[in-house]
């Protein structure tokens, strides 16, 4: 493929815009590159540890990543991660065997919530020989994991640092931005939410237990977060290649597109193109048509993608488009691998190996 122009590929294909995947990873380094705050990469929001190693060289990282899953978190430390923080609870015997195994290759921590889910990763990992770090998580507003108050914060602090082989790491937190994009808006809302945990570490500190991690933010705060010192790191991932929920933070560039191929032209304001759902996902809505204007989206299926416009279509069959996501961990676990392009040819194929980790 390498060499190949872009609208030669064989369609469907995910396509990363190298020019802007770079772009987008030098935003976060440049800004956390004074700061004492330290980015997280979520390795769910790409699945591909070259692109992990393009975030950690490029500075401002905590040198690890973030995983949503053990089988995630398995692929990104064989690859070479530096460390890791897999950023759910885990409770089955099996999967708490296999995050006590990375504890003792790099320093592994994990989210709790609960007495019951430290009662199992203590029983897992009290004979091994490195402790595995936990995090308790603090509901800031999704309304999902995590404690509800300061006083269950502080309990289940108490209740970590008594446990056998568990090392107490610090507090967590996930949000969602609700509400305009705006920087006021984001600045405001993203503020409460960062303050409710570190609520929760001054009240653990002060029954006496150190925190040593503040793992909250993500994108949407990833300047909001900066200016609270007390914040160490953020799990960002959405920014790395963007995704049209998201399109307000206009210093990022879209660098992530599912490039289809219209099959079939029903009328003159109709054509039906071959990205079928199992392609991209449309948890969120349906996809975006980049161009032309006039032309939008109107359905999808395991068949194709419908495209629509309020005149007659320019698009013939044979033409390439090109389509956004509107939740990009979706459409990217959906393939093996990107096709890396520049200046409409192909330069690198990036491999994701952490694809389909459910485990």
């Amino acid at each position: 493929m390498i060499g190949t122009p872009i609208r030669d590929l064989e369609t469907p294909v995910l396509v990363v815009d190298l020019d802007a995947l770079e772009h987008n990873i030098g935003v976060i380094a440049r800004h956390y590159s004074e700061e004492e705050i330290r980015l997280r990469p979520h390795g769910k929001n790409h699945k591909a540890p070259e692109i992990l190693a393009m975030q950690v060289a490029a500075g401002g990282t905590v040198g690890g990543v973030c995983a949503a899953k053990v089988s995630e978190a398995e692929v990104f430390v064989e690859a070479g991660a530096g460390n890791v923080l897999v950023a759910n609870q885990v409770v089955d015997p099996g999967k708490i065997r296999r995050l006590v195994a990375l504890a003792q290759r790099v320093e592994t921590t994990v989210a709790a919530d609960a007495d019951a889910q430290v009662a199992l990763l203590a029983r897992g990992a009290e004979s091994s020989a490195a402790a595995l770090g936990v995090v308790i998580e603090v509901d800031t507003m999704m309304g999902r994991a995590g404690v509800r108050s300061v006083e269950q914060a502080v309990a289940l602090a108490r209740r970590i640092v008594a446990a056998p082989g568990l090392d107490f790491r610090g507090v967590m937190s996930h949000q969602v931005l609700r509400g305009a994009g705006d920087r006021t808006n984001r600045f405001s809302e993203g503020g409460r939410y960062i303050e409710r945990v570190l609520e929760a570490r001054r009240a653990i500190e002060d029954a006496g237990i150190a925190v040593d991690v503040v793992s909250t933010g993500e994108s949407w705060t990833y300047d909001v977060a900066a200016t609270y010192p007390d914040v160490t790191e953020i799990e960002g991932g959405t920014y790395v290649f963007m995704e049209v929920p998201y399109a307000y933070m206009r210093e990022f560039h879209f660098a992530l597109r599912v490039m289809g191929r219209v099959v079939e032209r029903p009328d003159a304001r109709t054509a039906i193109g071959d990205v079928p759902i199992d392609a991209i996902g449309a948890p969120n809505g349906l996809p975006t048509l980049e161009g032309p204007d006039g032309v939008t989206v109107t359905g999808i299926d395991h068949h194709g993608v419908v495209l629509s416009g309020d005149a007659d279509l320019s698009l013939d069959i044979g033409d390439t488009f090109f389509l956004l996501t509107h939740q990009q961990d979706v459409t990217v676990n959906r393939w093996d691998r990107y096709v890396g392009v520049r200046d409409g040819r192909v330069e690198k194929i990036i491999e994701a190996p952490a694809r389909g980790c459910v485990h």
